[in-house]
C-alpha cells in the first residue's frame, strides 16, 4: 500500500485501518519533541548562553545527518560543563509542557491494557518525572553526572542511543512474552528509527523528513491522540 493522506495531517502507509488497540500489548515512546515540546538538552544549555551551538547539532542528529548519536549527545553534553543543577529544574518547570493528545493517548493505551514505555535519548532527570505525570510503566534514559552542585559535562554510563532503544523493546516485549509486532513505537528523530523498524506500527510524530517517510503512520498535524482515530 502506498502512502496516503487518510485524513489531514494524518498520513499512512503499509497498514490498513481500523486497527485494534487490544491487539497490541506494549507501547514505547520517545521523550523530546514526542511526548513534551521540548528538546531538553537545547533548553539546559540556554541557561550558559550555548542553546544556539547545542541545538544546531541536536537537529543534525534527528535528522540523521549525524549518524552516530552517542558523539553527538557527548559533544552536546560536554558543552553543558558548569550548568547548575538547579537549572534542570527551572527547565521542567518553566520550559517542559506535555504535547497535546499525550495524556488522552496514554489514558486510551492503559485502558487497553499496554504496558506503557518511555525511551529517550535525553535524561533521567526529566523522563522520571514525565513517566510519573503520564502514569506511564517505565522509563528508561541517560543520567548526567553532578559534582558539587554542577554538571560536569559527562553522562554516567551507557548512553542511550537508536541501538539501545530498539534493545529496550525487544527486552519488554520478551518480558511481556509478545512478539515485537504486538508493539508500537512512537517517535520524531532518526535515532527513533531502529524501535520503529522493530515494532508492528511505527508512528512519526511532527517528525523529521527520514522519519516520515519510514512510518506506518505520519501524524505531521494535531496532537499524539490523533493516533486513536486509526483504532476501532
Amino acid at each position: 500500500m502506498s502512502a496516503q493522506e487518510f485524513a489531514p495531517g494524518l498520513v499512512i502507509q503499509h497498514i490498513a485501518p481500523p486497527l485494534k488497540l487490544a491487539d497490541f500489548k506494549a507501547i514505547a515512546f520517545d521523550m523530546d519533541s514526542t511526548l513534551i515540546n521540548i528538546e531538553c538538552i537545547d533548553e539546559i544549555a540556554d541557561a550558559v548562553g550555548k542553546k544556539a551551538e547545542v541545538a544546531a547539532i541536536t537537529e543534525a542528529a534527528m535528522r540523521g545527518e549525524i549518524t552516530d548519536f552517542k558523539d553527538s549527545l557527548t559533544r552536546r553534553v560536554a558543552l553543558l560543563k558548569g550548568v547548575p543543577a538547579e537549572a534542570l529544574e527551572g527547565v521542567y518547570a518553566q520550559r517542559l509542557k506535555l504535547n497535546p493528545g499525550a495524556p488522552e493517548l496514554l489514558k486510551a493505551v492503559k485502558a487497553a491494557g499496554l504496558h506503557a514505555m518511555l525511551v529517550s535519548g535525553g535524561f533521567t532527570f526529566f523522563a522520571d518525572r514525565v513517566k510519573a505525570q503520564l502514569g506511564m510503566d517505565e522509563a528508561h534514559a541517560n543520567t548526567l553526572e553532578i559534582e558539587g552542585g554542577l554538571l560536569t559535562g559527562r553522562v554516567l554510563g551507557d548512553i542511550v542511543d537508536g541501538e539501545a532503544k530498539r534493545q529496550h523493546l525487544l527486552a519488554l516485549c520478551a518480558r511481556l512474552g509478545c512478539d515485537p509486532k504486538c508493539a508500537i513505537a512512537v517517535g520524531d528523530g532518526a535515532n527513533d528509527l531502529p524501535m520503529m523498524g522493530v515494532s508492528g506500527l511505527s508512528v512519526a510524530f511532527h517528525a523529521k523528513p527520514k522519519v516520515r517517510e519510514q512510518a506506518m503512520v505520519a501524524i505531521n498535524e494535531g496532537g499524539l491522540d490523533r493516533l486513536l482515530t486509526l483504532m476501532a
